[in-house]
């Protein structure tokens, strides 16, 4: 057999390898085949350690590159970019891959940052990233665009924003990517108005945005709920021309659906050409939450119907609904489902939702038995919305679910002022004045007071 022929046969079978201990099978004919130095061979094998990460994975993609002839930095930055970018694997072990690289003695080059500051940020590694940025510097990589877009986008998921902006003001060359990657990191750092900020520098230094920076600016404006805001980002898509596809029309229908002007929201996604289960969960969600229950529920059915699979934002979207029309078995059902039939593992805000079904529809016993009975430990929101329902359907705490709730509402919370104040008040509407004093009593001993409540005001 030839030694091409050869060749073609050994990468077929890593192909078809899906073990650890069956590559090192093969490798080991490679070797003894005399074709450990075959580049679509070696290429076969550093591939294969992206995605499976065992102990010492990348100790041993090393060796293999270190034995072949063409040992440059060009299989480590492959190595590399697999591990920062492979959903299955440990991205951390990248940076396994940048030390094992130095110690053989390749040097990196301004295609190996970019993917480690990737890395970095997916696992939130603000000490490695750092080192790793100081190392750019010293080997003079600090002016690359690529460079310092992705490690603007490394800070700003680290939450360390001033270095992120830093890293920003000192760019020598900017790109749409990089104004898009600060304002993302303003954003998801909740700084909405400094990131709106940002923008108006980026109109001013004559850059188009694109679709991302309006997606970007249009969460902020959802999770301000400034509809006004809001609007006039709409005006910018379209006095650019951009085509509203499935992630931007998304996006808008989000932020209207959000910002309570539901007739906009499903004015935007009746005209959409695409939608994904992102599109269906935002229209459903957004109808549940401002009252228009029955819709959300004929929402879900149409989405079912068009083979669109539900996500957990969209059972979300469906329980808050059959919270607000009183469907406690219909509720019940979805919730079963989501698990069971859908594969979908429920969040605290679900069973936070189912039991804002049972508590709004009187049944107090049975949301308390929900919450005992949850796999997880439920937070305060939780025990809030039972006890709220109880100084409604059960004012004299008849059912005794009250009394339960409130000592385990103090006893996790104990210094929240506001828990302490909603418990007083209900003892008072009873007449049990010297619970409700005593309680008061303990909040100045104990210097707590209940912060205001704040109320935010549009001027047009």
């Amino acid at each position: 057999m030839s030694s091409t022929s050869k060749t073609q046969r050994l990468v077929a079978i890593l192909n078809s390898c899906s073990s650890v201990k069956h590559l090192f099978q093969i490798h080991t004919h490679i070797i003894i085949s005399g074709l450990c130095q075959q580049t679509s061979i070696i290429l076969k094998i550093v591939n294969f350690f992206a995605s499976h990460t065992p102990i010492n994975s990348a100790t041993y993609a090393g060796l293999v590159i270190k034995q072949s002839h063409n040992s440059s930095n060009v299989w480590w930055n492959i190595l590399i970019r697999n591990y920062a970018t492979c959903k299955n694997c440990s991205h951390s072990e990248a940076i396994r891959v940048f030390v094992e690289m130095r110690r053989c003695g390749a040097a990196s080059d301004e295609f190996t940052y970019p993917f480690l500051f990737k890395a970095c940020s997916t696992f939130l590694g603000l000490k490695e990233g750092k080192q790793i940025h100081a190392e750019s510097i010293k080997i003079g990589f600090c002016n690359n665009v690529y460079v310092h877009n992705t490690l603007v986008h490394f800070y700003g998921s680290c939450k360390k924003i001033v270095d992120a902006y830093n890293v920003f003001v000192v760019m020598s060359l900017r790109t749409v990517v990089s104004w898009n990657s600060i304002i993302s990191a303003f954003v998801e750092s909740c700084w909405f108005y400094e990131a709106f900020e940002i923008f108006r520098e980026m109109r001013e230094c004559r850059f188009q945005p694109d679709e991302t920076t309006m997606v970007v600016l249009l969460s902020a404006c959802a999770d301000l709920g400034d509809l006004s805001l809001g609007k006039w980002i709409h005006c910018q898509v379209i006095e650019q021309g951009m085509f509203v596809n499935c992630q931007l029309g998304t996006s808008l229908v989000d932020m209207y659906a959000k910002c309570g002007a539901v007739d906009y929201a499903r004015l935007i996604f009746d005209r959409l050409g695409e939608r994904n289960v992102w599109t269906w969960s935002a229209m459903i969600l957004g109808l549940a939450q401002h009252g228009f229950a029955v819709e959300a529920m004929k929402h879900f059915r149409k989405m079912k119907d068009c083979s669109t699979k539900p996500n957990y934002v969209t059972f979300l979207g469906v329980l808050c609904a059959c919270s607000h029309v009183g469907m406690v078995e219909e509720g019940q059902r979805l919730f079963r489902e989501m698990e069971s039939v859908h594969r979908i593992k429920p969040m605290m805000a679900h069973y936070g939702a189912m039991v804002d079904i049972l508590s709004r529809a009187g049944r107090l016993e049975e949301a308390y038995k929900f919450i005992v009975d949850m796999p997880v430990e439920a937070d305060a929101v939780i025990w809030r919305t039972l006890l709220s329902s109880c100084h409604i359907h059960d004012i004299n705490d008849n059912t005794g679910v009250g009394e339960k709730v409130r000592r385990r509402l103090l006893a996790l919370e104990p210094k929240r002022s506001g828990n302490l104040v909603m418990v007083a008040n209900k003892y008072a509407e009873v007449g049990l004045w010297e619970k409700a004093a005593n309680l008061r009593r303990g909040m100045r001993v104990r210097r707590l007071k209940k912060v205001a409540g704040e109320t935010c005001v549009s001027i047009f």
